[in-house]
Order: C-alpha cells, then structure tokens, then sequence
C-alpha cells in the first residue's frame, strides 16, 4: 500500500513526538536524580571511566536533539541524530549482556521498569520507528531530496550506523584499559561475588586466623598466646591444643602462631624466636633464636620465613628471609621496602606469602603501592592499589624523654588487611571510591581485587558488617573465604568468576 504525502507527514510526526516524549522523560529522569545516575554510570562495566563527562553529556545530548525534532527545517537531522543515539544505546546495552564480567542495575527513567533484555527489544523497536520516519521524511521532502541524492542518503546511513556502533565499542575498549591499569579510585561491584554459607559467634574477638587448609582454619589468641584451635570447613570446632615448645623460658612478648599445613611456626620478633612443629601433635622445637628482631613474619615453606626486620646502619624497615636450616644463609634486600619519611612507620604493612605463584607480597598500610619478589628476594614489579595516595600521610614526632619516635595523630590507612591465594591479591581497602555511596561503607568492608601476574585491578566485592563490627583478619582458600568479624568468623563462598580468575 502506497501512502500519500499527508499519511506520511502524520507517520513521521508521530514517531518524532514519541521520541520528544522519551527524551525529555529520559533526560529529566537524569537530571532530576543526577548524583545517583553518575554514580551508576560509575558502576557500569562499560563506561565507567567516563561517567563524569558521560552523565552530563547524555541528557544534554538527549534535549537538543528533541529541539531539532521539534522544528521543521531540522527535523531530518534530528531523525538521524535520534537513530544514532538509540544505536549507541543498544550496542551499549549488546556488550553489557554479551562481553562484560557483569550486568550493572539500570539507570533510572525507562531503565527502572525493564530487564536489560527488554529494554533491548525496545530500543530496537524506536530503531526501527527511526528508520521509517527517516525514510518517510526523506521519500515526502522535495528539498531534503534535492540536497541529498539517494546514493549519498544510503551512505550518510551507513555512516551514522557504523560510526554509532564503533564509538561505543572504542569507549568499552579504553574504558576497560583505564580501569584495569591506570584506575583511579574507581571501582566495580559484580553482583553476588561472594555469598555468606555460615556464621559462628567465637564469644571472644582476640582470635586470629594462624592459617588455613583444605580441610581446616587455624586459629590463634592473642590472649592465649600458645593456644591453637582448629575448626573444620563448616566452621565447627574439631581440636583445641596448647602447642608444647622445646624451650619455655624465653621471655616472650609478641608470640604468633603461623600454620603453614603439614607445619606449623611459632614466632616472636622481639626476642627474637622462631619455632617449627608439625600439625599431629602441635609439638614444636627452636630453629633459631637470637640475630635479627623483626616485626612482621610469613611462612615461605618449612625451611624459610620472610621476615620485616630492620637495619643494624640506621634502623630503617628491611624486608629479609631467614632460612631455618642455616642461619647464616638469612637473605636481605634493603631495596624492597621503599622510605618516603622515617623507613619505620611510613614502611608499615602487611607480608604475604602465595604458594600458588612462589612470591613474596609486601603490601604498603599507608599508601598505594605493593611489591611482589621470589624466594630470593629480587624484585618482580611494584604495583600499585586504585587508590590515590601515593605518599604515606603521617605525622611523625620524637619524644626525646623516651627516645621515642610516635605518630601526633592517627595515621591513614589505605589498606587495612589483605590475604593471597594464587595469582590474586585481596586488599581490604580503606578509602571510599568515586561514585560509591557512604552507605556502603557504614555497612560493610570493601574488598579490592587484583590479578598479581597482569598487575591489574578486577573488581571489589563487600563484606557486611556483624553487629556494628567490620572485617579485622581475612584469608582465602580456593573457593572459600573465612573472615573473622567482631566475635564473629564466617565462611563465604566466591563466585566462579572469581576462582575462574585463579592461574591454571
């Protein structure tokens, strides 16, 4: 059937006041909650470099094309410019479902009341009311006709296709550069990376995890300190020891129980002491006592601890490997830890150990930076967090009465605690991210994400808080997370997109 010129100029007036009226409604919807449209452009997988100038553009984007609509001599541009921006947000929404890690919430207006999948459908329904009216337009228009002949009407169309489709392939392209390797504080929350299995109230909150196996978690006392406890995998208690040493008349201070499956250690820095039994009997005999004091100690295998200790020349953090077979052989590398003021506190951090990849992780607590080295202590790389500071914000002040060096007030923490199991590196961050909500962060503890081989960020996942308490000690095995909370330590599952991250 053959439509006559009024039957089309009724057609396409009524396909451009659909479009005005979605416009409008869409934009406003934007505008009218913007702070939360950023914040969910920043969630996205796809755009969330970008969200900043994308969340203004878009509605902005949106209007002026309704004005082009609008009036008459601009119509024909306007249909093309309508076209365009509905294939922008199809493709956009095409990769979300098909080629990102996962499918953010909507975005408000019409995206609030439909899936991703129907929301699809009906963009590719206006697409397809663009085409008509743009065909309509153009077939009734002598003077459209007479500036733009059929050949070029064909190739403005390819055009406008091609190019919608590929600037959003181009930002999914560099957006997903940007935060993977030059990310700047902006993270991405999967949905369900994790999921709560059980919860067991300990009664006490000055149990640690000592370690973890595939069959049990280990865990220490602080108050207790030769007390072990060992829980199977659903969290029940299955022994409680007192680990037996060879030699008890040290003077201990800082004991801590390292298990490290068929192994276990028992360490104490400031005597300095290192024990080593097996996990049968919690029986345990001295591998080395006296030499360098250290702070911080991590099981390499049964032969070998890393250790933060510090120079004998002026006293600065030096990170070493003692080995317990011979002594003498103690390995240290004064060029891992990195000085911004003092070599002390501004070295402060967590010590790391993944049997997966044989490496040694020193993660910085006050500022954004992590070097990976092997066994031996050479240097792989030096990473770094998303987060921004790159220099430790401390406040240092000698109290020359005690010869004492303290922090004037309490230091900023950057990342809070941290585990590593294969290739990735879990970091309990401490500061909140562009486009994430306080809420967030009363609730619950942030938990970012890298793949140490690729030195890369991959995404975050939370952790709620147990009545008003955030995490204070995590570890992962495979699978399974265990984190202590408050009196709490609850078992969480990971999501295969999680484990499928694991090096094969």
């Amino acid at each position: 059937m053959r439509l006559n010129r009024n039957s089309k100029r009724i057609i396409v007036d009524v396909i451009c006041m659909l479009y005005v009226f979605l416009f409008v409604y869409a934009a406003s919807s934007k505008l009218f909650d913007f702070e939360n449209f950023r914040v969910q452009l920043g969630q996205s997988p796809l755009l969330s470099a970008f969200a900043d100038w994308i969340s203004l553009l878009v509605p902005i984007i949106e209007l002026l094309i309704c004005v082009l609509l609008i009036i008459p001599k601009s119509r024909f541009i306007g249909l093309f410019a309508s076209y365009s921006l509905m294939v922008m947000f199809t493709s956009y929404i095409f990769i979300v479902l098909h080629y990102t890690a996962f499918v953010p919430c909507s975005c408000g207006g019409v995206l609030e009341k439909l899936n991703w999948t129907q929301h699809l459908i009906f963009n590719c329904i206006f697409i397809a009311m663009a085409i008509l009216a743009i065909i309509l337009h153009y077939s009734k228009d002598e003077s459209v006709k007479d500036k733009v002949k059929s050949k070029t009407f064909f190739l403005v169309f390819f055009i406008t296709t091609f190019s919608s489709i590929a600037i959003i392939i181009i930002l999914f392209l560099m957006s997903e550069n940007i935060i993977h390797y030059h990310n700047k504080l902006t993270r991405r929350f999967p949905h369900t990376p994790i999921q709560t299995t059980n919860n067991i109230n300990l009664k006490l909150n000055s149990y640690y995890i000592a370690g973890v196996d595939s069959h049990n978690i280990y865990l220490g006392n602080t108050t207790a300190p030769l007390l072990i406890t060992v829980l199977d995998r659903e969290l029940h208690q299955t022994q409680k020891k007192v680990i037996d040493l060879d030699q008890k008349d040290l003077p201990f201070q800082a004991v801590k129980i390292i298990v490290q499956a068929p192994y276990f250690f028992v360490v104490d820095g400031r005597i300095p002491c290192i024990y080593r039994g097996s996990i049968k009997d919690w029986k345990a005999k001295i591998r080395k006592k006296g030499g360098e004091y250290f702070t911080t100690a991590e099981a390499i295998d049964s032969t070998a601890i890393a250790v933060r200790t510090h120079s004998s020349i002026n006293g600065e953090s030096i990170l070493g490997v003692i080995d317990l077979v011979d002594p003498a052989q103690t390995i240290l590398n004064p060029q891992i830890l990195q000085k911004q003021f003092d070599g002390v506190f501004d070295t402060d951090g967590q010590l790391l150990y993944s049997g997966g990849l044989k490496r040694i992780i020193f993660l910085y607590a006050y500022r954004n930076q992590f070097t990976v080295a092997d066994n031996d202590l050479k240097i792989d790389f030096r990473g770094n967090t998303i987060d921004t500071i790159t220099r430790a914000k401390l406040n240092i002040v000698k109290v020359e009465k005690h010869r004492q060096r303290k922090f004037a007030k309490p230091p900023l923490f950057v990342n809070k605690s941290s585990a590593v199991y294969n290739d990735l590196l879990y970091v309990n961050s401490a500061i909140p991210g562009r486009y994430e909500e306080d809420d967030i962060w009363k609730s619950a503890s942030i938990i970012d994400v890298y793949d140490i081989i690729r030195n890369r960020y991959l995404f975050s996942f939370c952790i709620y808080d147990i009545e008003g308490k955030k995490v204070r000690n995590f570890v992962v095995y495979d699978n399974k997370l265990f984190a202590l909370i408050g009196n709490h330590i609850v078992r969480c599952d990971l999501d295969k997109k999680i484990i499928s991250k694991y090096k094969k």
